[in-house]
């Protein structure tokens, strides 16, 4: 882990003012709050680690784009520029725009899922999760055994339990499996890609569609580049084409690595699934070249996706959660390592053991 502070790769443009509550006010306001910290003012918060969807400084490519915004309600040039985008990164050949990534979970959870279905997954999102039970469904987790792992590919699918489901379970009662990358609970750390094409192996042999939540799709592909055999030399876009050909469609929140402060999308190589769901998303969404966003939203996007695979970026920003967590154990908190590309996530048990 680094202790060495990383140096931002892109100069900053643009500044917001910001004012920090003394001491006294900020107990004031997290007890009005109930300690609860939706519920505070993001006025009244100096450094906010609430979450990164949605919160992200946009580039200049990306607000240049978004004057070219076309806002026509059917068959927009801005939906053309993000379906030929999402086509050819994560490549699917069937492109559901969403307003973000909870959508996508509930339009095609409400499309495949019969009460009583299991869901397995490396583990659940916590939207995932619910929008799985309220369609009648049961949300299963296959992550690898944690005890004292340390291992950069915590993410892992167990592969032989999820196998042994399967068998036990029977193919009839499992409409989806998903791969969530990065495993953001499980202190967002990776999934391999050796592990993901062991589960997409199963589910082929199952008949069973493989789908990711992908949300943190290139974080994921760079971890595969730094840490993976035979990918040292690889781009980080070359790497996610490789996984998302293993897969049979994807769901994703790009409030995260699409760089931008709204949207999603669902893909599928399934035509008829592709209709079932377009009939639900126009019905809830809005039409299916535009989705709940706006054209200049689809403009902003499609950059972000371009933008995000830069490999210095990624460098920058893995970087920076290693040292903030290395800043973090020298005061004394207990975390979850080896740290992700995200956050780092705190062992709470640990360190409230009361």
């Amino acid at each position: 882990m680094t202790t060495q502070q990383p140096v931002e790769p892109f100069r900053i443009k643009s500044i917001e003012q910001i004012s920090l509550p003394s001491e006294s006010e900020r107990e004031e306001l997290i007890r009005k709050a109930k300690f609860n910290l939706f519920k505070l003012d993001a006025a009244h918060v100096f450094i906010d680690l609430l979450t990164d969807s949605g919160t992200t400084a946009m580039s200049a490519r990306q607000w240049a784009a978004m004057m070219e915004g076309d806002e026509s309600y059917a068959g927009a040039r801005s939906f053309k520029r993000f379906e030929k985008t999402v086509e050819d990164i994560f490549r699917m050949p069937y492109i559901l725009p969403a307003h973000q990534g909870r959508v996508a979970e509930n339009i095609l959870f409400s499309t495949i899922l019969k009460p009583g279905d299991f869901v397995p997954n490396n583990t659940h999102f916590d939207t995932t999760r619910a929008n799985t039970l309220h369609k009648g469904g049961v949300p299963l987790d296959f992550p690898i055994d944690q005890n004292g792992a340390e291992a950069v590919f915590k993410g892992n699918m167990d592969v032989a339990r999820l196998e042994a489901f399967v068998k036990e379970k029977g193919a009839d009662k499992i409409p989806v499996v998903i791969m969530t990358v990065t495993n953001n609970s499980v202190g967002g750390a990776p999934v391999s890609m050796a592990n993901i094409r062991e589960t997409a192996k199963v589910c082929r042999e199952h008949e069973i569609p493989f789908f990711f939540d992908c949300a943190r799709f290139a974080e994921n592909s760079y971890f595969i580049k730094r840490n993976e055999a035979g990918y040292e030399d690889r781009t980080i876009k070359s790497i996610a084409q490789e996984m998302f050909d293993l897969g049979d469609g994807a769901l994703m929140s790009a409030k995260k690595d699409g760089l931008a402060n709204i949207g999603g999308f669902i893909a599928t190589r399934d035509l008829a699934l592709a209709r079932k769901m377009r009939e639900l998303l126009i019905l809830v969404e809005g039409y299916a070249t535009y989705g709940g966003l706006t054209g200049r939203d689809l403009e902003a996007l499609a950059i972000g996706f371009e933008e995000v695979l830069d490999e210095r970026y990624l460098e920058y920003r893995v970087s920076q959660v290693a040292y903030f967590g290395a800043q973090l154990e020298e005061a004394g908190l207990p975390i979850v390592k080896p740290t992700g590309g995200h956050a780092v996530f705190i062992d709470a048990g640990e360190f409230l053991p009361h």
